[in-house]
């Protein structure tokens, strides 16, 4: 159950004015926590203010989950979660700003594979096998990350995000993944196709993915820069180097 879902059944138990423990049933509590409401069509539903909330996000410790729960609060016939988080990346990808971008602390995650792979030898068999590079970048300080997997597969990738938010300590408020499948079903200007496992790790972890844009290299420079400090200061030094397993490299 991702942190918005579980912020908004404590608010929800907060309004409803019910101490803990209470005797009422479980069926009672889910009709007094969630009480039917009337069917409201979509094109009457309140369209969130994109440009404040962009504007928001931009303050410390403001999260797209935190938003979406105001916004709520405020409008409790609004969109859902999902529906906040995928219209916001929408919006923000036609805010086509030419000027030299601003990136705030903690603001953008942008990840990516490096173009070299590093060989591990099998000891037993001779086989040998190349790693995949996954490279992630802060957008401010340019800290970066970096570490081998096996593959590009989703597995991997979801597994190295994980990973990277371990090593930071913490997320970044919007991921931006260049249109590697695993990331992205759909390649598209304004609108991409986020895998769904994808867009169910950033909803868990409360971010919102940006892709970069196909052929808009200013979208992704940061993570480039990355991956040419990985390649020429990490991989370069340790050409020389046998690797025997994964966790070697």
């Amino acid at each position: 159950m991702g942190r918005a879902t579980i912020g908004e059944y404590l608010n929800r138990f907060a309004a409803s004015g019910l101490i803990w423990p209470c005797a009422l049933s479980d069926l009672e509590l889910q009709r007094r926590l969630f009480p039917p409401l009337p069917d409201v069509p979509s094109d009457q539903r309140p369209i969130p203010d994109w440009a404040h909330v962009h504007a928001e996000l931009r303050r410390p410790g403001v999260t797209l989950a935190l938003l979406w729960q105001e916004y709520r609060l405020s409008h409790p016939q609004g969109f859902q979660y999902s529906w906040f988080c995928e219209h916001y990346r929408l919006w923000a990808a036609k805010v086509d700003v030419v000027m030299r971008q601003e990136h705030r602390a903690g603001e953008k995650l942008f990840v990516d594979y490096a173009g070299q792979t590093v060989p591990v030898i099998d000891r037993r068999t001779g086989e040998i096998r190349q790693t995949q590079i996954f490279v992630a970048v802060l957008g401010a300080s340019s800290y970066t990350f970096a570490e081998a997997t096996w593959s590009q597969k989703l597995p991997d990738w979801l597994g190295s995000h994980v990973r990277c938010f371990a090593f930071l300590g913490g997320t970044s408020q919007i991921l931006v993944p260049d249109n590697l499948r695993s990331g992205v079903t759909k390649a598209h200007r304004y609108e991409p196709d986020i895998n769904p496992s994808y867009r169910d790790l950033a909803e868990h972890y409360g971010v919102a993915v940006l892709p970069a844009r196909s052929r808009k290299p200013r979208d992704k420079a940061k993570v480039e820069v990355g991956v040419q400090v990985v390649e020429r200061w990490i991989l370069a030094v340790l050409r020389n180097r046998q690797f025997f397993s994964l966790g070697m490299v």
